[in-house]
């Protein structure tokens, strides 16, 4: 079993709003995520809610998925994933993290690394465009006891610089993979206009 897990608990403080509620065409980051996952290859589908979670809940379709609250979500992003993984089924393979401010992520790119991981089992499993790394990334379970121990202030990175030699990187055509919208900046770069949250979102 393949879980993804859509870290989505933030405080967004670069942004000024709730990123998982900003506009995307004609939803919401966090939406249009969703829908990636829902038709790719993943088996179960998890979000991390914390900060706006009641928000989130009433602005997005969260049907079909698994819900957690990391009410210790102001620990930073760490907090979130250890949340999303303790509620993983015991057979679950390996988990596929994915970043509720990188809603560009592609059916294809999650079927890529699903495909791979299934053909090589690699401990970590990272896609790459013009030589750089993105996400979401995939971690199997043999690292899961690392995440879980891993140092607050350097959360997943610190598993991937503790096993550079077990990462396999999936190359990949797809720039999405790289942008991540972080601040006003970011949004107003890829979508021509100011932040916005869509539908009935907070304002």
């Amino acid at each position: 079993m393949i879980n993804a897990v859509v870290l989505a608990a933030g405080e967004s403080r670069r942004m000024g709003k709730p990123k998982p509620l900003l506009r995307f065409t004609g939803g919401t980051f966090l939406g249009q995520i969703i829908a990636v996952l829902k038709l790719s290859n993943v088996d179960r589908i998890t979000i991390v809610l914390g900060a706006e979670a009641e928000a989130i809940r009433k602005s997005v379709d969260l049907s079909g998925t698994d819900v957690v609250i990391n009410k210790n979500y102001q620990k930073g992003q760490l907090s979130s994933l250890i949340a999303g993984i303790k509620t993983t089924p015991p057979k679950t393979q390996a988990i596929l993290v994915c970043l509720a401010d990188m809603p560009f992520i592609t059916v294809e790119v999650v079927n890529e690394i699903v495909a791979k991981f299934k053909e090589t089992s690699a401990a970590i499993l990272v896609p790459v465009f013009d030589g750089q790394r993105g996400h979401p990334t995939l971690f199997a379970r043999a690292v899961f006891d690392e995440l879980l121990s891993a140092p607050p202030e350097q959360g997943a990175r610190y598993v991937l610089y503790s096993n550079e030699q077990r990462i396999l990187e999936l190359q990949t055509s797809d720039s999405g993979i790289l942008i991540r919208i972080d601040t006003p900046d970011d949004y107003r770069l890829h979508f021509g206009a100011e932040p916005t949250l869509a539908g009935n979102s907070l304002t």
